[in-house]
């Protein structure tokens, strides 16, 4: 048998950035990502400009951030970091507590599926950042230029390009037309 020694969130943060992978950390297991593509990008700019805009127009606090690093587990450790996320204004953290990864997960979640990804490593994300805090879970899929919406009660939605993505609770009033997501 061999024994597989888990990292740490803070051993997740010590690894040297070599500038061509990505990594996450899942139940303490190091995962390796390559860069995303161009038009995974592409879509990930669109979106955090998006939210940023609606932030804006309907005075609504909080951040917008794009691969951040969240902390959604401890001990074994689980650090996502989501192509786009929201935080709202009552749980940011302060300036000075901004150094490491954020504790917890985003209030929104965004992520792109890459042509690498498999359903079941997308869903596992999900299945994640809900249980771990998240209150809308958005996975984009440019090839079928869908948003499937995922809720922490379980249900699931799939937004075409004549849909509309909402809000819903968490950003209330934020509405963006599905097409707008992509590119033309």
């Amino acid at each position: 048998m061999v024994a597989t020694t888990l990292m740490t969130a803070a051993d997740l943060a010590r690894l040297p950035d070599d500038g061509f992978h990505r990594y996450e950390l899942a139940k303490g297991v190091l995962i390796t990502m390559a860069p995303p593509g161009y038009g995974h990008g592409s879509t990930a700019s669109q979106i955090a400009y998006l939210l940023r805009r609606g932030l804006e127009d309907l005075a609504i606090g909080g951040e917008v951030v794009v691969e951040a690093g969240f902390q959604l587990a401890a001990d074994p450790d689980t650090v996502r970091g989501p192509d786009v996320a929201y935080v709202s204004a009552e749980r940011l953290l302060a300036p000075a507590d901004r150094a490491g990864y954020f504790p917890g997960a985003p209030d929104i979640v965004v992520e792109i599926v890459s042509p690498n990804d498999t359903a079941a490593e997308v869903l596992e994300k999900v299945q994640e950042y809900l249980p771990a805090g998240s209150r809308l879970v958005w996975v984009v899929e440019s090839r079928t230029r869908t948003v499937t919406v995922y809720r922490p009660d379980g249900s699931a939605q799939v937004l075409r390009e004549t849909d509309t993505l909402t809000g819903e609770d968490v950003l209330p009033g934020l509405s963006v037309p599905v097409r707008n997501i992509f590119s033309p």
